[in-house]
């Protein structure tokens, strides 16, 4: 009850929030109590078993080995190693069991599932042979039963209108994912082996009579299947052809098995079958560009081909584009290359993002229609435990988005603080999960949505005889037979703990609208509360903007900046201020469209993740441009909501989130709408990947705008802080700056830039002069000590960008500075002129390359006729400072390079030199190695392009249009150089990195057994 709140209701009278509270340890550990009766309970259970199995053996360990020095000595070091242990656990984990963390997808783990675990782990048993596992064995099929059900499969053996499903627990979606791959290999060419062991093997006496339909439906003699027909059989026909030989001709499964083995992918690999059959055009697989991980990389294990997992384009809510997925296949269809399947991501990992999953499955039978075939898996790791929330009823009628869920009013009083309306699904959500039941496969993760402990992934087939595809066993003829669990899939040896962990999490809770369901209905309105905080927090007055990565109603509409202001104001006057109490309340009597709860259900994304990316202000208010900018500005933030080294108190976190990248590689026009949106300019040679941040929303308990009021107090101080060191790393003005000299007849300065700092955020080279008395001193320090490099640091304070254009007006400007070199002072307040800019490029993030140099290396030349000097193209961020004075060139057939074109500054190439195969350098001097490739006496062959640009015109794309050789050759470095890995890339704000103390902090366990 509220404080001062006499008219409020305990908040126990929420009975579904009641129900839930039961499932968790809790926050503060609240029903630790309960969590240890039932360890006690456990333990106790173990002892009498143990006990009970033949007691007249009597004890093994003796009470006199037990009172020993050496048994004491022992349980005593290992005593206070599990204490130290479990201190440092305490001390350094992540409290992800507290609603303040929304970082990853962990959570507080359900107490059945981790009785679950604790139980069945010290029984050890091992789910892959029944002998060895005879309860976990069940365990496991039940879970598989539970989840087919879950999804709307059939599991009723007697029910022949659908076929039998079968699902098996992983150790998780990776390999759920692989398992479902090496399926769909073998599916697509077991038709092939088949036809060859008709067609030369030991069924050739079926091959003038057994017939089989093709994909558009023709009946055909299987011998006289074309390639693509064979490539194109449905599932369904595949899984039949073994039955179709039984019941026509009385042929064993192990007969069948036996003949095709000699042709068996399984045995003989793909590849052979596809020089058999001529197959020139390799087999795909297409699925979301912004797919998990484990998607190529089963592709590689499979032996597919990471390349033939086929990136699919996403819209801007990050769901696949079906008019690429259409166009793709009709590619294939026309090229007759043959596809293996279409995964379909329900809940990204990312963005919470729910691929159109049924209509995809539309897509499919338009194509089968035409004769291409392919399977349909759901990677629902993420969102599959979401199938709970759907009404029990909604293959009838889908529930209107927006609408609060069945619990809403059941025993509860809404004028309680405590009450937790639950939410629904938006619409076209709940179509794409309902049409999980037509997926061929579905990969889901106890361990996420199911809050159960790792390691618990899961598999479940529609047709289970697929299962019988990734097994070395003879196929069971009958229908629901079964045996050891284990033979299936990937895996040998695994925990039958994880399968009892699941199946009590599943039985307790229950995979159904009461239960995990109104769970998840809990925390989706936790969640879309929080999704309105990252759409409205912040105003015009505020030195940062956030951004959700989901878009408002207003802005899908097409709404102007007023119209999406003005709904902004209305989530803040009607959401972010107001209670659950008063939001339900204002709801009563308003039309379904005026809703509070409608436009709550809008906002966010499809499951449960809330993307969202900031950007700052400078001090007049003007939003910062610079990708790179508002990129440093959240690395910044989530350094400081998550744990990175010992020294980071995880109690002291008051808020924990997490990040992700969004590349234009995977991403594309997604990730230019939310770069725009965020008000940043991007160069199209060059677009640069987005840093955004992320909260994965898993606790039912922050539900009361008080507590997302101090989350946000706090995330809100924390970005300000940072916003003043962005400001500060790119304000302009004035500021010490430092040249290297190069030459001893002509003098020039080669700045020392900062990618970090706009006020050194540019490549300089300049023409200057020093006076007679200066340059002689200067000159004798150089011709004796010429390894070492000498600088001129300004005097005073300059800006630099002022002193450039005046220079660039026709102004000579004279500075004055200190010369010095790596052994000190060698003059002071020297009168420097400078003469003429040779080169001046700003080296802000839009301004440089995407991609290192692959070709060769870059280097401006510039000098005279006497003395050429170069220095390395800063084109790529990292990158390296490269200087060489006075080189020595060699050019061919008599080539010389004039005054003019050195004067203005050429392009000079190493030819076999290709920067991108060196890139990355060490990031510190002291790592470059002694045999480093640019040193002096080092000869590189070379090319000397005359430079397409002005000398201030910035990139990217510098490099672009070097049509005009001036010379080729050699070029020899003598010994005046500069190597610099540092300085350029040098962040003085950067948070020194301690990650390598952990190894420190957990020795202390060893200590303890010392």
């Amino acid at each position: 009850m509220a404080k001062g709140n006499t008219t409020t209701t305990s908040s126990t009278e929420d009975k579904t929030h009641q129900a839930i509270s039961s499932y968790f340890i809790g926050p503060q550990a609240e029903n630790l109590p309960f969590f240890q009766r039932n360890i006690d309970t456990i333990l106790r259970e173990l002892g009498q078993a143990r006990q009970a199995y033949f007691p007249e053996d009597g004890r093994f360990i003796t009470k006199k080995i037990q009172d020993s020095k050496e048994y004491i000595k022992n349980t005593t070091q290992i005593s206070a190693a599990v204490k130290m242990a479990a201190k440092l656990l305490g001390k350094h984990s992540i409290p992800c069991w507290n609603p303040r963390y929304e970082g990853h997808m962990a959570t507080d783990i359900n107490i059945p599932g981790l009785l679950g675990y604790f139980m069945t782990m010290l029984y050890n048993p091992n789910n892959v042979t029944l002998e060895a596992s005879p309860l976990t064995t069940i365990a496991e099929m039940e879970v598989g039963e539970q989840l087919c059900d879950l999804f709307g499969y059939n599991t009723d053996p007697e029910r022949k209108d659908m076929p039998l499903a079968w699902g098996h627990i992983t150790c998780g979606g990776t390999v759920a994912n692989l398992e479902s791959i090496w399926v769909a290999r073998n599916l697509k060419f077991y038709p092939l082996a088949l036809r060859r062991a008709v067609e030369e093997g030991s069924l050739q006496f079926v091959a003038d009579t057994f017939k089989v339909q093709t994909c558009v439906g023709e009946e055909k003699l299987f011998i006289d299947l074309s390639t693509w027909e064979l490539l194109n059989l449905r599932s369904k026909t595949i899984l039949d052809l073994s039955q179709s030989l039984y019941d026509q001709y009385g042929i064993s499964s192990t007969y069948v098995e036996k003949a095709v083995e000699p042709y068996n992918p399984q045995s003989i690999g793909k590849d052979d079958l596809e020089r058999h059959f001529k197959l020139d055009k390799p087999i795909q697989y297409f699925l979301s560009k912004t797919r998990h991980y484990s998607w190529p990389k089963g592709a590689a294990v499979a032996g597919i081909g990471s390349a033939n997992a086929v990136g699919l384009e996403v819209d801007n809510g990050a769901r696949v584009d079906l008019k690429d997925l259409e166009s793709k296949l009709e590619a294939c269809l026309k090229n007759q290359q043959a596809v293996y399947a279409v995964v379909a991501i329900v809940g990204s990992t990312e963005e919470g993002a729910v691929d159109p999953l049924g209509r995809i499955l539309a897509i499919r039978q338009r194509f089968q229609a035409r004769g291409l075939s392919f399977l349909v898996h759901a990677d629902a790791a993420w969102g599959g435990y979401f199938a709970t929330m759907l009404p029990k009823d909604l293959s009838n009628d889908l529930m209107e988005p927006g609408l609060v869920g069945p619990h809403v009013g059941a025993g509860l009083n809404t004028d309680d603080e405590g009450f937790v309306p639950d939410l629904s699904l938006k619409a076209e959500t709940q179509e794409d999960l309902f049409a999980l039941r037509y997926a061929d496969s579905i990969t889901v993760d106890p361990h996420k949505a199911g809050y159960a402990p790792y390691p618990a992934g899961a598999l479940a087939y529609r047709d289970g005889r697929m299962r019988y595809l990734v097994t070395w066993t003879t196929p069971y003829l009958s229908r629901g037979a079964d045996t050891s669990i284990g033979i299936y899939g990937l895996e040998g040896s695994k925990p039958g703990a994880a399968a009892m962990s699941v199946y009590l999490s599943n039985k307790c809770i229950g995979l159904n609208p009461e239960g995990y369901g109104a769970l998840h209905s809990e925390v989706s309105f936790t969640c879309t509360r929080l999704s309105a905080y990252w759409a409205a927090m912040t105003t015009k007055y505020d030195s940062f903007v956030c951004v959700p990565f989901n878009m408002l109603p207003s802005e899908l509409s097409g709404g102007d900046e007023t119209a999406i202001e003005t709904e902004r104001q209305r989530i803040r006057d009607e959401i972010i201020s107001k209670s659950n109490r008063e939001i339900v309340a204002a709801d009563e009597g308003k039309p379904h469209e005026q809703r509070t709860m409608t436009l709550l259900r809008q906002l966010g994304s499809d499951l449960n993740i809330n993307t969202f990316a900031l950007n700052w202000r400078y001090e007049d208010g003007t939003l910062n441009d610079d990708v790179e900018e508002a990129n440093y500005l959240m690395q910044r933030v989530i350094e400081r909501v998550s744990v990175d080294s010992p020294d980071d108190i995880p109690t002291e976190i008051p808020f924990y989130l997490t990040s992700t990248e969004f590349t234009h590689e995977l991403y594309g026009k997604c990730a230019q709408t939310f770069k725009k949106r965020l008000h940043l300019k991007d160069n199209e040679k060059a677009p640069h990947s987005l840093f955004v941040l992320r909260n994965v929303v898993m606790s039912p308990f922050p539900t009361q705008n008080t507590f997302f009021d101090k989350l946000m107090k706090d995330f809100k101080k924390v970005v300000e802080e940072e916003v003043k060191v962005c400001r500060e790393r790119n304000s302009s003005g004035p500021a010490v700056h430092n040249f290297l000299i190069q030459g001893t007849d002509k003098v020039f300065l080669v700045y020392q830039p900062s990618f970090h700092l706009a006020k050194h955020r540019r490549q300089a080279i300049l023409a200057a002069e020093l006076p007679k008395e200066d340059m002689d001193v200067y000159r004798q320090v150089k011709n004796t000590s010429a390894e070492d490099p000498i600088f001129l640091r300004t005097v005073k304070e300059v800006n630099i960008h002022d002193l450039l254009d005046k220079v660039k007006s026709g102004t000579q400007v004279q500075i004055r500075g200190t010369v010095y070199n790596s052994n000190g002072l060698i003059q002071s307040s020297v009168p420097v002129t400078i003469t003429r800019i040779i080169k001046d490029r700003p080296l802000a993030s839009i301004y440089r390359d995407s991609a290192y140099p692959s070709a060769y290396m870059p280097f401006y030349i510039y000098g005279d006729s006497k003395q050429q000097h170069i220095s390395h193209m800063l084109l790529k961020a990292p990158n390296i400072g490269l200087c060489a004075g006075n080189v020595t060139l060699q050019l061919n057939d008599g080539q010389i390079l004039n005054d003019t074109d050195l004067s203005r500054g050429a392009i000079l190439c190493l030819t076999k030199v290709p920067e991108a195969a060196r890139q990355p350098f060490p990031a510190k001097n002291a790592d470059i190695p002694r045999g480093f490739f640019f040193r002096a006496g080092e000869k590189f062959p070379i090319k000397i392009y005359s430079d397409p640009h002005d000398a201030s015109t910035g990139g990217p794309g510098l490099l672009d249009g070097l049509t005009e050789v001036l010379a080729d050759g050699t070029m020899t470095l003598g010994r005046d150089l500069q190597v610099d890995a540092e300085s350029v890339n040098r962040d003085i704000f950067k948070r020194v990195d301690k990650v390598s103390r952990w190894r420190d902090e957990f020795g202390k366990i060893g200590k303890e057994l010392k």
